[in-house]
C-alpha cells in the first residue's frame, strides 16, 4: 500500500510539473509571437540567447524534472519537451519566422485542449 500511495504521489507531482511547463511555454510563446524573438533560436545570436535565456533554462529544468519521474513511473518521455527542444536551432531562410512558428504552436496547444478526453 506504501508503494501505492508513494506512485500517486509521484503521479500528481508529475502531473503538477507538466501543467507548470504548459504555462511557462505558452506565456513565452505568447511573447514570442507578439514579436520577441529567441525562444527557438533560429538567428543564433549571442544577445538575443542571452535575453531568452532564463526562459528556456526553466524549461529545460521542468523538463528534466518531469522526464526523471517519467522515467521512474515506466512512462514515455514528456513529448511537449521533446518537441520543444527539436523545434529550436538554426533553419533554412525560407523558414517561417519565430513569431509565426509561436503562432502555430499556440493555435496547435488550443487545438489539443479542446480536444474532448
Amino acid at each position: 500500500m506504501a508503494r501505492a500511495d508513494r506512485l500517486e504521489r509521484m503521479d500528481a507531482r508529475r502531473e503538477g510539473l507538466e501543467a507548470d511547463y504548459a504555462e511557462a511555454l505558452v506565456a513565452a510563446l505568447k511573447a514570442t509571437a507578439a514579436g520577441s524573438w529567441g525562444l527557438f533560436d533560429h538567428q543564433q545570436d549571442r544577445a538575443t540567447r542571452a535575453k531568452v535565456a532564463p526562459v528556456v533554462d526553466n524549461l529545460c529544468e521542468l523538463g528534466e524534472a518531469i522526464d526523471a519521474i517519467r522515467e521512474l513511473l515506466s512512462l514515455e518521455p514528456f513529448a511537449l519537451h521533446q518537441e520543444f527542444l527539436a523545434s529550436r536551432g538554426p533553419v533554412k531562410s525560407s523558414a517561417v519566422g519565430e513569431p509565426k512558428q509561436a503562432r502555430a504552436w499556440l493555435d496547435r496547444l488550443d487545438l489539443a485542449a479542446r480536444r474532448p478526453a
